[in-house]
């Protein structure tokens, strides 16, 4: 099955509270590699920005196993990533200055999936789960990895103003930030 789409009987994630402590938190200073090739500090971003985490996107012909599929909310990092593409002109236009993916995966591995699938925004590694340790994010272990969970922020000024957790379905998600910032004028 390609990596942008995913099966319709996906487990759906429920929400354990894990990100209950965020709204209101301000971003500790943590600097993390971005595709972009440069270090970023989320904690010291101006304005608004999006930052959406995610477990990890498949490689190019990679076969993604069942095992995966059954961990509720772990499929479907590509098409929640190309959602966010999809909108930016709409996020852009709601005030949105930044937007950051972010995984534990390498910065290489990051720059390969974000030139395949033509991201106009940059991806951040948390392969040393700094900014996961930082900001205590819901996290779970496969094939031997802690990976994060999917979620994303709506960051002011360094301060997380709003939460997405779970997110489902992931194809999804840029919409429901784009709906929330458009109730907020």
């Amino acid at each position: 099955m390609a990596h942008t789409s995913f099966p319709s009987d996906l487990p759906i994630p429920e929400d354990d509270g894990a990100c209950a402590h965020l709204v209101g938190f301000k971003i500790p200073s943590v600097l993390l590699p971005s595709t972009s090739g440069d270090q970023v500090n989320v904690s010291s971003l101006k304005g608004l920005a999006i930052i959406f985490c995610y477990p990890r996107t498949g490689a190019p012909g990679e076969v993604v196993p069942d095992e995966w599929n059954v961990i509720p909310g772990a499929r479907g990092c590509t098409p929640q990533a190309c959602g966010f593409r999809d909108e930016m002109g709409e996020l852009r236009k709601l005030g949105v200055n930044a937007i950051f993916g972010v995984s534990t995966q390498d910065t290489p591995y990051q720059h390969e999936v974000k030139v395949r699938v033509h991201l106009p925004y940059e991806l951040l590694s948390d392969a040393d789960l700094d900014f996961a340790t930082a900001l205590n994010l819901p996290t779970f272990e496969w094939q031997g990895k802690k990976l994060i969970k999917r979620l994303a922020l709506a960051v002011e000024d360094g301060q997380i103003i709003k939460v997405w957790y779970p997110v489902f379905p992931p194809d999804a998600n840029a919409k429901e930030v784009v709906a929330w910032l458009a109730s907020r004028n």
